[in-house]
């Protein structure tokens, strides 16, 4: 796995999650929000390889195109990302076209999958 990219209301915007994506990132791997939202977040972090929104891109998740859209920005297939949403049917959407999905529920059980999906075992905690 290459990529992280994460949903912003509901996943980003949960206490604690900035950190992680800014961690990921730092670990070297690129990272992207991916949102239905109109317009970009105000006062969003610099921890984002790629910022993409619906509104901006003219399609919404759970539709194939934002996801390649996405993976394209990043240069990196698909298959090479993990997505994180709290909506499942989003989720089955980014699997569709290859990803590996993570039904985000709360940030100690996503921190979990992540530390699994791109082992970091060693790194944890």
């Amino acid at each position: 796995m290459e990529a992280l990219l994460v949903d912003y209301a509901g996943v980003f915007t949960d206490e604690g999650m900035p950190e992680v994506v800014a961690r990921m990132r730092a670990l070297g791997l690129k990272t992207a929000l991916l949102s239905n939202a109109d317009s970009v977040p105000a006062a969003l972090p610099d921890v984002f390889d790629a910022v993409v929104v619906s509104g901006a891109v003219g399609v919404a998740k759970p539709e194939p195109g934002i996801y390649h859209d996405t993976a394209s920005r990043l240069q990196v297939a698909p298959q090479q990302c993990v997505f994180v949403d709290d909506v499942a049917d989003y989720v089955r959407g980014a699997v569709r076209v290859g990803m590996v999905g993570v039904h985000h529920r709360d940030l100690q059980s996503t921190v979990e999958e992540l530390v699994i999906l791109f082992d970091l075992a060693g790194s944890a905690d």
